[in-house]
């Protein structure tokens, strides 16, 4: 309650507003939490500090725990779709069918198995993102938005906005709010550390970076599967890129199927990027695939199962005609998301009828999934961008979970909760990252 007396004491005294809205991005510079321009987002000299908020928000603490706690076996489910087959081939059968991105990756993954796993070592870095529904009697409950399993951001960003929250409280005067440290960087360079030492590396971890094109012109395998390119072998391939159609021509395809079939340690390899795919988590919701992934632990299908949000296939017959007529009976309890990463591609609102009007007699309309609309309950907060004017504002927030595993042949050698990444935003904002210029770095202020 003190936190939130003298929080409410600040915002609306514009002028003081003003002045910890200065301390606040100096803090920021200082502590490195900076990224390129969107005008110069090549250039290593043109540098601006990445938004965030100007307070941390609160978190009850049962939430974050609860989501902490998941985090584990979130990482042995992923790692468990990847071994399943049988599971990704029955789940993504009708979206290969109408979508031609996730077709070419499906492919990509029935040659690496027809050709055998080349490597013993798998590695997962992913995040699990959660919002807060506020139920009856404005009860709060966690409810899970997606898992990420390619390309997870936020990390090295997320491990700088702890200092820089708690020089901006100790500047206001607001003391005995503990802003927890938030490691995640290290814990996230550390298991690919492991991975990298398991494969028979030593040493420093040399990094190089390279486009599909790169790959495509000057890498190869030799007789033992080893990826060498540019005469250097290599490791472990980190995929940065990838998740997009925009993102490959033909020639990268072959690309990404070399270094699939290679010796060398994928994060993520082809069968976890698909088991990231909105299908595949629409499906784990169905009765019974929790179990048949974790049978004998029927607490872990609980934990799991209780942070689902209404999770509704639209494929043709009974099941998706009534999903379809819930969607467009009341467009706005749900949100339609196609099977794309990156931010930016759900529906909403009326927007949802538009798109289904037009596909729902086709096999079009089985490339999305429904899935049900969270509401948290909004707080007040300022967020710094530049560019923008500084002004109070409702704030909803998104909890991200890192989390690492390392499996080596049989044995899950590290499976760890990795820090995490609370991002919040206006509430008028349907949708939107950081990186779409929506959402703001934020701080975890757990009551």
């Amino acid at each position: 309650m003190a936190y939130h007396s003298a929080l409410c004491d600040i915002l609306v005294d514009e002028a003081q507003l003003e002045q910890f809205a200065l301390v606040a991005k100096d803090s920021a510079f200082r502590h490195g939490l900076l990224m390129r321009t969107k005008e110069d987002p090549n250039s290593p000299e043109v540098l601006s500090y990445a938004p965030f908020t100007l307070f941390p928000s609160p978190i009850p603490k049962s939430i974050y725990e609860q989501a902490k706690l998941l985090q584990r076996d979130f990482n042995l489910l992923v790692e468990k779709i990847t071994q399943d087959s049988k599971f990704l081939e029955q789940a993504l059968a009708s979206i290969i069918k109408v979508d031609h991105f996730i077709a070419r990756l499906f492919e990509i993954y029935r040659k690496t198995l027809q050709k055998g796993i080349s490597s013993p070592i798998t590695i997962g870095l992913i995040r699990s993102d959660y919002m807060f529904l506020c139920g009856e009697e404005g009860v709060t409950s966690l409810k899970q938005i997606e898992f990420n399993t390619i390309s997870v951001g936020g990390g090295g960003l997320a491990s700088q906005v702890p200092a820089v929250h708690r020089h901006i409280l100790k500047v206001a005067g607001i003391h005995n709010v503990n802003i927890m440290d938030n490691n995640c960087i290290a814990i996230l360079a550390g298991a690919i550390e492991k991975a990298w030492s398991l494969y028979g590396s030593q040493g420093n971890i040399p990094v190089i970076r390279r486009r599909f094109e790169d790959i495509s012109k000057r890498g190869h395998l030799d007789e033992e599967k080893r990826l060498f390119i540019d005469g250097q072998e290599v490791g472990l391939v980190y995929y940065r890129y990838g998740y997009l159609p925009q993102q490959y021509i033909e020639k990268d395809w072959e690309a990404l199927l070399m270094m699939e079939q290679s010796r060398a340690v994928k994060c993520p390899n082809i069968g976890a990027h698909l088991a990231g795919i909105k299908k595949v988590q629409q499906e784990l919701a169905r009765p019974g695939v929790l179990e048949h992934f974790f049978p004998g632990d029927p607490e872990a299908v609980s934990r799991i199962r209780s942070v689902f949000a209404g999770l509704y296939s639209l494929d043709l017959g009974n099941e998706g005609d009534q999903a379809l007529d819930m969607a467009f009976a009341d467009p706005d309890q749900f949100v339609l998301k196609p099977q794309r990463e990156g931010g930016g591609n759900n529906i909403y609102g009326d927007d949802i009828c538009h798109v289904l009007s037009k596909v729902e007699q086709s096999l079009e309309r089985t490339a999305f999934i429904l899935m049900e609309k969270i509401r948290p309950q909004p707080v007040r907060n300022c967020i710094l961008r530049r560019g923008t004017l500084l002004k109070i504002q409702p704030c909803i927030n998104e909890l991200g979970m890192f989390g690492v595993y390392v499996r080596h042949g049989t044995e899950m050698t590290l499976n760890e909760f990795a820090g995490h990444l609370l991002r919040t935003k206006n509430s008028e904002h349907n949708d939107g990252g950081l990186m779409a210029g929506v959402a703001a770095l934020d701080s975890p202020y757990l009551v």
